[in-house]
């Protein structure tokens, strides 16, 4: 990884909207990050190509002019449960080399003769800087280049120390690429083994697929990278040229087998001939890695049939499902303590390892000692919730409501908005209908906004703004309370999952590719409302129909209002007088303060585009809430669902996962 300096950001809420402040992960330093600047790496950018005759005749490309930015290496320890076993993890920093232009310097222009030092101090500044902006995207391409170099050159230089080859690397090590921000590795180790080590081409590019695996995390554009071809060209030169190579044997393959088929060359090639030109990172790992995944089921397929058919088509065998895990010994032994001595004290301390033990425990959901302790467990971890709220946001929220918890990311296809527009509804039915819920319920959200993405950020302004409407009006904050917590991290998720009841998993069929919240949540007995998209499904089946709560459209049904153009918002809105209502309250003035706070463009989106299908699943998404509000009214049965839905999270342990790409694509056996 990179050794950055700022973090993603630090959230603060100013006048109901976000505000982004630098997030200085490190300023006070670590004792357990470790500087190695022995083992620094050399990595070279920018720069030109040229074409020279090497003794044997043949013309090589070489690659010069290049600026050189050094990698510095800082390992933090991961200590594995039980201390037997200690991992390393190596953080790059990048620097300068040692050196100024005297020249410059000496003349006077003293700034102009350090900015390149500060310039490429800058590549490991900030994390995911802004790609909205020119000389944001370059920094971009530099840092996911900087990251994948000092890696590849990690390896090899590890691989030497102990007596190997280059040839090796995949005898050694098994690189995995996350999506698509580390695929300038494929165009980095052809590199350095064709121009460095004078490997045949033919033999670098076998290497090269055995060392890689690809797991695509979702199915969303942002992920799918596509570099425009100047840019690339300016700061990677030679790995352009290895990319025009890879991309000209492979599309050769694809003519052999599907002669005259331009539409296929089209999709699959390596390069968006459109203007400006662009590099398709993600048909890049395809095609530079031996297997290809998904992280659930439901993903895994669509990745294979909707994503990337054509390369479904050609390799079959690369393909596989690795559905995502969430690791038990933080997010309940260590989030939630007193629900890990209740499972030490039912099924032994075996579960922390092995998560499927606890599936025993649903043998006991009738039992009723164990309800009523569940259920003091929960309380007690509202309490202290309730506590962490009113310090962080002034709201005093009741522990005994029901609490409806949402935290992810904000984002257009997380839906965010559909559950406020829910909020909406039940703050109109109390003010203006005189309606009594079956009880009162807190709906808690927490996420953050990319800087740049101002429809998401939209959606915090509303949460915030409806939060405050809320609060100054006694007939519904008794029955109603809405919070939107601010600066979402790990920490203070350990302080919500075990704190929730109601797990909101509402993202539109066919877009989350799995999501963790939902197991975290379901660990910590939260009920699942949510649709049939990502690890969602799953869930369902292991927990059982009576343990989530299921709305929406599904998969197909999304998928054929895309094909055929068929949806209209506007419909739903004529079929159902509280989704008119809710509408026309927020593009109003009911929630807010100014001119400032007019969402009308927000209303004005779902109604002629809706691009995430927010309309179509509010009627059916109210009456999976009713379903949900009137179940909790059974304390016993809700114990029941919440004790089910921790005993059948087994199959969805981190551990499980990683056995999985262990012994079915990285080919590896535990040392134990």
């Amino acid at each position: 990884g990179l050794r950055y300096e700022f973090g993603l950001f630090r959230q603060e809420i100013v006048g109901r909207e976000q505000r982004e402040h630098p997030d200085a992960w490190n300023a006070h330093g670590s004792p357990w990050l470790v500087e190695r600047p022995d083992e620094a790496c050399l990595v070279p950018a920018y720069g030109s190509v040229v074409d020279t005759l090497g003794h044997d005749g043949e013309s090589h490309p070489m690659w010069l002019g290049w600026k050189l930015i050094v990698g510095v290496p800082y390992d933090m320890p991961v200590v594995g449960y039980g201390g037997k076993t200690v991992n390393v993890l190596r953080l790059f920093a990048a620097r300068a080399p040692n050196e100024i232009d005297m020249a410059t310097f000496n003349s006077g222009d003293y700034v102009r003769a350090v900015e390149q030092n500060i310039a490429t101090e800058t590549l490991s500044k900030v994390l995911y800087p802004s790609d909205d902006v020119p000389a944001g995207r370059e920094l971009r391409l530099l840092q996911e280049y900087f990251l994948v170099a000092c890696a590849v050159r990690d390896v090899l230089r590890r691989i030497e120390r102990e007596g190997g080859m280059p040839e090796d690397l995949p005898k050694r090590f098994a690189l995995q690429m996350n999506d698509t921000h580390p695929a300038l590795a494929v165009a980095e180790v052809m590199r350095v083994m064709v121009d460095e080590q004078r490997l045949p081409w033919e033999e670098a590019w076998a290497l090269t697929q055995s060392t890689f695996g690809y797991t695509n995390h979702t199915l969303m554009p942002e992920a799918l990278e596509r570099w425009p071809v100047p840019l690339f060209e300016k700061v990677l030169p030679r790995h352009l040229q290895v990319i025009y190579e890879i991309n000209s044997r492979f599309l050769d393959q694809v003519r052999s087998r599907w002669p005259g088929d331009l539409s296929r060359i089209q999709k699959m090639s390596l390069i968006d001939e459109a203007n400006p030109k662009h590099v398709r990172m993600a048909n890049l790992c395809v095609v530079g890695s031996h297997a290809v995944n998904g992280v659930a089921a439901i993903h895994s397929e669509l990745v294979r049939t909707r994503l990337i058919p054509e390369f479904a088509e050609m390799w079959p065998e690369k393909f596989s499902n690795k559905t995502n895990g969430v690791t038990p010994r933080r997010w309940i032994l260590q989030a939630n303590p007193a629900l890990a001595a209740l499972l030490d004290r039912r099924i032994g301390k075996g579960w922390v390892t092995r998560l499927e033990l606890t599936d025993a425990l649903a043998a006991q959901a009738d039992d009723p000692d164990l309800q009523q302790e569940t259920l003091a467990i929960k309380r007690a971890n509202k309490d202290r919730l309730a506590r962490v709220v009113l310090s962080t946001t002034g709201i005093a929220i009741d522990p005994d409501s029901l609490f409806d918890v949402q935290i992810k990311r904000i984002h257009e296809y997380k839906r965010q908005l559909l559950n406020l527009l829910h909020v909406a509804w039940l703050y109109l039915h109390i003010s203006e209908d005189g309606a009594r819920l079956p009880q009162p319920r807190t709906v808690i959200i927490s996420g953050k906004a990319a800087p740049s993405y101002r429809v998401a950020k939209q959606v915090i302004h509303l949460a915030n703004a409806m939060s405050a409407v809320i609060e100054r009006d006694p007939r519904v904050r008794e029955q109603l309370r809405l919070v939107f917590i601010p600066d979402y991290r790990v920490s203070l998720a350990e302080r919500i999952v075990p704190a929730a009841e109601l797990s909101e998993q509402i993202s539109t069929a066919g877009m989350e590719a799995s999501g963790t919240g939902n197991m975290k949540l379901s660990m910590n007995g939260a009920i699942t409302i949510g649709t049939l998209d990502g690890a969602n499904i799953e869930i369902a089946d292991a927990v059982g129909p009576e343990g989530v709560f299921v709305f929406g459209l599904t998969v197909p049904e999304v998928e054929a209002h895309v094909r055929s153009g068929s949806y209209q918002p506007r419909r739903h809105v004529e079929e159902d007088p509280r989704l008119r209502r809710v509408l026309d309250a927020i593009s109003g003035d009911r929630f807010a303060a100014g001119p400032r706070e007019m969402f009308g463009d927000l209303v004005a989106r779902l109604l002629h585009h809706d691009p995430y299908f927010v309309l179509a699943d509010f009627s059916s998404y109210l009456d999976a809430q009713d379903r949900a509000a009137n179940a909790r009214l059974d304390s016993k049965g809700w114990a029941r669902k919440m004790i089910l839905n921790t005993a059948r999270m087994g199959r969805f342990s981190s551990d499980r996962t990683i056995r999985e790409y262990a012994t079915e694509i990285w080919r590896v056996a535990p040392v134990n």
